[in-house]
């Protein structure tokens, strides 16, 4: 009955290019695994950590969590292996962010293990956000918004005011608060003219929820349409004096005070200007030369709400009727379960089946039971015993067949691009290893190349490397024939890198 409201048209297509990115919707993948409510009671641990002000967190430290806040919900209890490998499937599905912690780690074999830490992602915590908005919804809590329309029009009053007077911060929060009202108000009214369409689908079935609401219901919808037809004119005049005082200069001075410091000031004020056109376009009629429709919201809504209060008294009538006269759907059944019941033989109850419900005889297939002799053609399908068929000749009448092989699909131009993206990768790291081979690695600053050319020659080195008790020996790393010797020093050496300055304690590095 309401149409979406024209202030979220407006703001949607500045936004186009987000709502355009459909990758962000393998955000929502947790909702329909098959671990959705562990996954689900993870992003809670998160939830509950980030009200505690703690953001950053370990495995073992969700399970500890979990242990307060999940009572005895079975999907809440896990322990911290269990909990590693559902963090780690919601940082693939970008909805958690990883980053490493090597302070938690106590020796040498725990830093390798690599001991992660995690996050929410700023749209991953918006995903969380909606879906528990959605668990949490109740969706029989619905109704019309009518007390607003006089904060809309103080709002109205008080923004005049501040435009003659140019202050940009009142114009700011006033538009704003316009914004925010006028949109939860549309909200409120599609989703109570929806639950109505609910409840007016569902009164054959529970006449009496209806006939309990339905005085409330009635009063609720002629008081707001009341409410509605007479404040619409003095807002009406409240926006065309709001113009009066001149829209662009509003439009600038709320741009100027706007806080969303990463969105650009044309920007902010295209924003600002389609939420105000999309406003007056709830109160202004196309005859005021403002809003380009036909009537305006405010006035679809009102004959929406019309519409509603005389479907309303029609179903309340026809379920008045259907009572006084004693025959419903619900009496019509139990009526048929009688006779059902009556019915003196099992071919009787079929007959009496077939003349109510009058269903087609079933679709017989076409095929040659392997003995013949045991069901004859004459006998019925409820005496004959059942034969087997295949699912595709069931579903779609067509004997199985084996098809074509399926084509492999070969993309040769990717091999061939990805080849020839290897063998570059490796000529540019074999002609660095020369170069680092050739010219050593003191007395000159290396590049990246040759500086992640050491680095991966010291790891392999270093991990030769075998503490014992006494004096270290010297270790050796190669790659792409060329050799990185480590040897004992006195002191330390200190290696100048595109990355900054190598400090190497007691150790020699030696390039050949």
């Amino acid at each position: 009955m309401v149409n979406e409201t024209p202030t979220r048209d407006a703001t949607a297509s500045t936004r186009a290019p987000a709502y355009a990115d459909t990758n962000r919707l393998k955000l929502f993948s947790f909702t329909v695994a098959e671990k959705r409510a562990e996954y689900l009671w993870v992003l809670r641990a998160f939830d509950h950590a980030r009200a505690n002000y703690t953001v950053l967190l370990h495995s073992g430290t969700v399970a500890q969590i979990l242990e307060k806040i999940g009572g005895v919900d079975p999907a809440a209890q896990l322990s911290s292996a269990e909990v590693a490998p559902l963090l780690d499937q919601l940082h693939v599905w970008e909805i958690l962010e990883r980053s490493y912690d090597g302070t938690r780690a106590a020796s040498l074999a725990e830093y390798r293990n690599r001991h992660f830490v995690y996050q929410f992602g700023q749209a991953g915590y918006q995903v969380y956000r909606s879906v528990e908005d959605v668990l949490a919804a109740r969706l029989d809590n619905s109704s019309l918004s009518r007390l607003a329309l006089a904060d809309l029009l103080a709002d109205m009053s008080e923004l005049a005011e501040a435009n003659r007077t140019s202050d940009g911060d009142l114009i700011f929060r006033k538009l704003k608060r316009l914004d925010s009202t006028l949109s939860d108000m549309a909200d409120r009214a599609a989703h109570f003219y929806l639950t109505l369409g609910d409840l007016v689908r569902t009164t054959e079935v529970t006449p009496q929820a209806f006939l309990s609401h339905k005085d409330a219901l009635l009063t609720h919808m002629r008081e707001f349409s009341s409410d509605l037809a007479r404040y619409a004119p003095k807002l009406k005049e409240a926006i065309e004096h709001v113009e009066s005082t001149g829209v662009d200069r509003m439009i600038r001075l709320a741009a100027a005070s706007d806080e969303r410091v990463f969105v650009p000031m044309a920007e902010r004020e295209d924003d600002w200007m389609a939420r105000w056109r999309g406003l007056t376009a709830w109160f202004v009629s196309a005859e005021s030369g403002i809003s380009e429709s036909g009537i305006s919201e405010s006035e679809r809504l009102r004959e929406g709400t019309m519409s509603a209060i005389a479907a309303v008294l029609a179903l309340l009538r026809r379920v008045t009727e259907t009572r006084r006269g004693g025959v419903s759907r619900e009496s019509q059944l139990r009526h048929l379960a009688g006779w059902f019941a009556a019915t003196p033989s099992e071919d009787a109850a079929h007959a009496l089946f077939q003349a109510v419900f009058d269903l087609g005889r079933p679709r017989h297939l076409s095929m040659v039971h392997p003995d013949a002799d045991i069901i004859s053609h004459n006998r019925s399908w409820w005496d004959a015993p059942p034969v087997e068929i295949a699912r595709t000749l069931a579903e779609t009448g067509r004997p199985p067949s084996p098809g074509l092989p399926g084509k492999v699909a070969r993309n040769d131009g990717s091999i061939r691009r990805l080849r020839e993206e290897q063998l570059a990768a490796q000529r540019t790291r074999s002609a660095a290893a020369q170069s680092l081979a050739s010219g050593g690695v003191y007395e000159r600053e290396l590049n990246e190349q040759e500086t992640e050319v050491l680095l991966s020659l010291l790891n392999a080195a270093l991990t030769a490397r075998v503490p014992v008790v006494g004096r270290v020996k010297s270790s050796t790393g190669s790659e792409n024939g060329v050799q990185l010797t480590l040897s004992p020093a006195d002191g330390s050496t200190t290696i100048k890198t595109a990355r900054g300055r190598m400090h190497l304690d007691g150790i020699e590095v030696s390039v050949r």
